[in-house]
This record gives structure tokens, sequence and C-alpha cells, in this order.
């Protein structure tokens, strides 16, 4: 297939982008400017929703939906930004503090077999919009990292939003700490795989224990690297699509 090569490694080209993005984003500025402006137009129960672990090749994608008081300059202070920009112990240090400050908090998992089924996009869209519902204060306004989501309520989609507004990367930062917290939990139970170093995504050594073990249930077979250790059961033409998704992601797999 045009564009990657017999080893199924990501193309230079992707990498080299999935690179360049990551020093775009670290010059990004996360405030409170997006609220700001919400509620200059009357909104006061904002909503910042994010997702984590759409790119990987185990588990579910998680998405956090999170309301935040008006007064988070705490946050700001305490170094509050996208969540893949931070260490672990810094995010699990923010986790705390937005859980204890926050109006509401809910994350919401989608699992792999139903991302198999519906695809990553819609089940990231499916993870967001329960995370949404299951708030038990009800938002007047959604602030969404670069997607929509069928719920009533009005919406903004702020593109690279977690790295631009902290409600967003509060949400970003609750989902990764639960995501993160899984992975470890299911290495203990998968093992081969060394999910507590990568949480999943398609790393060097995740691809060579594939390779090796096979993948189990957990796995995303409509991946294309999934699909090169079990190939009766992915779609080949969906292997651009992930590999760009896991090379945007080698820097949060690494944390």
């Amino acid at each position: 297939m045009r564009g990657s090569n017999s080893k199924g490694k990501a193309p230079a080209r992707v990498i080299g982008k999935a690179a360049a993005k990551q020093r775009m984003l670290k010059q990004l500025v996360c405030s409170d400017a997006p609220e700001q402006a919400l509620r200059y137009h009357g909104f006061v129960r904002i909503a910042g929703i994010d997702e984590v672990g759409r790119g990987a090749l185990f588990g579910p994608v998680v998405a956090a939906a999170v309301i935040l008081p008006e007064e988070i300059d705490c946050l700001s202070k305490a170094g509050l930004k996208d969540s893949k920009q931070m260490k672990r112990e810094d995010r699990e240090t923010l986790d705390g503090m937005i859980r204890a400050m926050a109006i509401a908090v809910c994350v919401a998992e989608v699992d792999a077999e139903t991302i198999d089924r519906v695809n990553i996009y819609q089940a990231t869209r499916m993870a967001m919009l329960a995370a949404v519902q299951g708030l038990t204060v009800e938002p007047d306004h959604l602030l969404i990292d670069a997607m929509r989501v069928d719920h009533r309520c009005a919406q903004t989609r702020l593109f690279y939003g977690d790295s631009l507004s902290l409600s967003i990367a509060a949400a970003s930062v609750v989902a990764k700490v639960h995501r993160d917290g899984l992975m470890r939990e299911m290495d203990l139970l998968h093992p081969v795989y060394g999910l507590a170093s990568h949480k999943g995504y398609g790393t060097p050594a995740h691809r060579r224990a594939l390779a090796e073990h096979g993948p189990c249930a957990l796995h995303r077979r409509s991946f294309g690297p999934v699909g090169m250790a079990a190939p009766d059961t992915v779609l080949e033409e969906q292997l651009m699509d992930e590999l760009m998704f896991e090379a945007e992601s080698l820097e949060d797999a690494r944390l």
C-alpha cells in the first residue's frame, strides 16, 4: 500500500508532521479566555470536553466532561495545559485539584468492540456525548476539542482546544489519568503487551508483542497495525489513518 512499508512502521513524513505539530502546540497559551468570552454572552455552566486514546491500538477511547467554577486561576498557576504535554505526576496532582473544585465531572468509555463496529470517529463522539449526559449539573454550553456531539446544548468546536482552554485541558487531564490507570490495570491481566509503558499505543514494543503473541479481545481489530497480526479481521486500507493517529500520540505514550 502506498505510504507504508513492509515492516509496518509509520513513514518518516508522518512522524515529521507529528513532531512539527507537537512543537507548535507547545507554543500555544492555555487560558480561560474562551470561557470568559462565553460568559460575556451569558453562558454560566460551561463544560469542557476532550478525549484520550483515539489513536491507541488497545482498549477503550475515553472522554471526560468537566464544568469548572468561574475562578480557576489556581489551575492556571498550577500549570494546567494539554495532558499530553505534562508529566504523569503533574497530571495526577491536577486531576485531584480539578475534581476537588469542579462543579461537575464525568468520565465515559467506549470499548474496542464498539470502536470496531462504528469506527473510531463515531465512537469518540459517543464517549463525549455519554460524558456530557453523565454530568450531575446540566451545562448550558459545551466547549469541545475540535468536534461536535449530538446534544441540544449550544456548542463551540475549538481546534487545539486542550492547548487553549482551561476547561478542555481539565477534561483532557481527567480523561488521561483515568485511561492511563485503566491501562496499568489491564497490564496485570495482559502482561505480554507492555500496556503500562505505552498505554496501548502503537509503539515498536507494542507492535513486536502483537507480532509475537497476536491481538487479544481488547485490541481494536479494525485498526491496521492490529490487522498485521490478525489479517483476516481487519480492513487494510485503514492503516494510514491509524498510523497518523499513533504518530501524533507517540509523545503521549512515552509519559
